[in-house]
């Protein structure tokens, strides 16, 4: 029994840190799609380059904190996966064929003609 609430216990962790890299990933798309439409706008709008530059920098500096904040999910990914060696039980433990559970948005790229 207490083998089997570590193994869930592990579980939901792997799960909730996939979660948190997601939303790092969709947050940096997001924000890149807002530097373009502000860039956009800026040209439509024929204004000068000074313009709207303090907001494009706040928006540069939160991209770039994020990309920080992946690397250290990536770095905490890593660090889990040695420290599940000093937990019992969860040595042989894996999800499937991988040390990690699946990425719940996954996409069957596929060409089409």
């Amino acid at each position: 029994m207490r083998k089997q609430m570590i193994e869930n216990a592990a579980f939901e962790v792997a799960e909730q840190v996939r979660t948190v890299e997601d939303v790092i990933d969709a947050a940096l798309s997001e924000i890149a799609e807002l530097q373009g439409r502000m860039m956009r706008a800026r040209s439509i709008s024929g204004v000068g380059v000074r313009t709207g530059h303090d907001a494009l920098q706040h928006v540069a500096g939160a991209f770039t904190a994020l990309v920080e904040a992946r690397g250290g999910m990536g770095d905490c990914h890593a660090a889990l996966l040695t420290a599940k060696d000093a937990v019992p039980g969860l040595r042989t433990t894996s999800f499937g064929d991988a040390e990690c559970p699946p990425s719940k948005a996954s996409a069957d790229l596929r060409i089409v003609a």
